[in-house]
């Protein structure tokens, strides 16, 4: 590590802390349905979409009918982009001549992306017409993000309100996420892409001559706008197959840069709309710091462990004053892969810049854990919000139980019901990625699959599950996914991760939202100081980490001591 690779790193936290004020203020207005400087423009366009689809904007939905839109709407996206991957090839812009996506490929990929994962078992530049790219997987980058942003603000609603018993109306908060907050940026992120040298062209390729004299055939598209929203809405599937890697998709340092301080920039702003909203800006500060010390130390542990290199490859007499460079771009280093890495895994983004594979044990390890701790620093934009509140929840009972009074946050008391589905929220995510990876481990086709033996194999199959529950969407590689067992079942996690996962979560919602908003009092434990960042820290270390341990001893640990004694699998 050096202290070059540490100002890189902290410039970036420094640019994203100082969007999080003025992007949430904004984000507060624009769900508020108050006006904004873009109003004069976009709220006829608003208007005439609530028209045109039959929506009353004024009409507003209780949990249950809130969810069922949210549900019906996810539904219909699923089955319309699966349409049109299978009809791929007798669709416009396909000047690549594509074939159809195959049935089961279509499934993982029409679910991946509605539900905001975008693990992608295919390369996207060998398989995607420009129809498909645009009209299928861009629309739903959008969406995806939208109805996490809008889910996000009705549990935020349910916190603020009392004793109501609506959360808002779906169709006006997706559309209000789109139009005013997740357009606009994109087309400035678009634009700055575009300027770094990213290629948005309807052309289907071009054709270089290299240095010996041979022709190379390039693939082009219409990649820039695709990045944008890729980070914006934490999505993270790419135009190509090697992701941030791609010279088309990432060519610079500025790139890098901009790719990561888009990716977390509107969750973190979330955090700040959620105080605005509540009437409490400290408690947005509060989940801000949570999720910033969790993450700036997964950041640690992966650069340390990159940095440190490979004792196996010292021993050989690679030089190891590089540390560990195996499946990283030499224009970004470690400091910045190690970034990107941890970045992407606390968010729910997935997009990679590095194999996750060819890190050290330690290194593997550490962007795989912070999946695996809930997508919660800051998470997916809006269900980074909303699985923080669970976490908060939970913490504010631990700390009830702890001083014997009934546990209370933000002046709802939090009681039984509450705390049922928060646990059912909770214990979704390890019951389907020890699940599914317990049954990989032993089926015969599934482990066919498996392109490293030994613990690194385990660590891939376990990886494939958690990025997929947690819809995340990065891979830690050598793992070959277009199967149809692997096809099948993380299109199977990826729904259980976002739509089991919110539903018990908006049961929640709607149970705070009933009940009376009562004032503190001196017993009243604080949710906006230290004390309840720490705690908070504690409970989602405890339940959403320790779980997986076991399986992490098997896989990462095992390989990382290994490394250490000089052995190979």
């Amino acid at each position: 590590m050096t202290i070059i690779g540490w100002l890189q790193i902290s410039l970036l936290f420094v640019a994203v802390l100082l969007v999080v004020k003025p992007l949430g203020l904004y984000m507060a207005r624009v769900f508020g349905g108050e006006r904004t400087f873009l109003s004069p423009l976009l709220a006829p366009v608003e208007r005439g979409l609530y028209r045109a689809s039959g929506i009353d904007p004024a009409r507003e939905q209780s949990w249950l009918g809130y969810t069922m839109a949210m549900l019906t709407f996810s539904l219909v996206g699923v089955a319309s982009l699966y349409a049109i991957l299978r009809l791929q090839a007798f669709l416009p812009l396909n000047p690549q001549g594509f074939a159809a996506v195959p049935a089961d490929l279509a499934f993982n990929t029409a679910v991946s992306f509605v539900t905001n994962t975008n693990w992608q078992n295919y390369a996207g530049e060998a398989t995607m017409s420009h129809f498909s790219q645009m009209a299928g997987l861009t629309v739903h980058n959008f969406l995806s993000a939208a109805t996490g942003m809008a889910l996000a603000v009705a549990f935020t609603r349910a916190l603020a309100r009392s004793k109501v018993s609506t959360l808002g109306n779906f169709w006006v908060d997706m559309t209000r996420a789109t139009l005013f907050v997740l357009l606009p940026l994109a087309v400035v992120v678009t634009i700055a892409f575009v300027a770094m040298g990213l290629p948005q062209t309807l052309d289907a390729s071009v054709t270089a001559t290299t240095l010996e004299g041979a022709q190379q055939v390039i693939s082009l598209g219409p990649v820039a706008s695709q990045e944008a929203i890729k980070q914006l809405g934490t999505n993270g599937g790419g135009f190509f197959n090697v992701n941030a890697a791609h010279p088309f998709e990432n060519p610079t340092a500025w790139s890098n840069y901009l790719n990561m301080f888009a990716m977390l920039s509107v969750s973190a702003a979330m955090a700040y709309t959620f105080g605005q909203m509540v009437g409490n800006r400290r408690q947005g500060w509060a989940l801000l710091a949570a999720m910033s010390l969790l993450l700036v130390g997964g950041v640690a542990v992966t650069y340390w462990a990159e940095a440190g290199g490979n004792t196996i490859l010292t021993a050989i007499g690679v030089d190891p004053a590089m540390g560990n460079m195996e499946g990283k771009e030499v224009r970004f280093g470690q400091a910045m892969t190690a970034l990107y890495a941890a970045v992407t895994t606390g968010l729910s983004d997935g997009g990679v810049n590095g194999m996750h594979g060819s890190f050290t044990g330690i290194g593997g390890l550490a962007p795989m854990f912070l999946i695996q701790l809930g997508e919660v620093l800051p998470g997916g934009v809006g269900s980074g919000l909303y699985g923080m509140l669970v976490f908060s929840l939970l913490a504010v009972f631990v700390a009830g139980l702890m001083v014997g009074r009934t546990p209370e946050f933000l002046g709802k008391k939090i009681e039984g019901r509450e705390m049922k589905f928060a646990m059912l929220a909770v214990l979704i995510l390890p019951l389907v990625i020890l699940g599914f990876t317990a049954v990989s481990a032993l089926l015969p086709v599934a482990v066919a699959s498996v392109g490293t033996a030994g613990p690194h194999g385990l660590s891939e199959i376990l990886y494939a599950y958690t990025s997929a529950a947690g819809n995340n969407g990065s891979a830690f590689g050598g793992l070959t996914g277009n199967t149809l067992w692997y096809n099948t079942t993380l299109g199977i996690a990826m729904l259980l991760g976002r739509f089991g996962y919110v539903v018990p979560v908006m049961a929640i919602a709607g149970s705070l939202a009933a009940k009376i908003k009562v004032p503190n009092s001196s017993g009243t434990f604080p949710t906006d100081g230290p004390l309840f960042v720490g705690l908070l820290i504690g409970i989602i270390l405890i339940l959403g980490g320790l779980q997986f341990f076991p399986a992490l001893a098997l896989g990462p640990i095992v390989e990382h001591l290994a490394m250490l004694a000089g052995q190979t699998f």
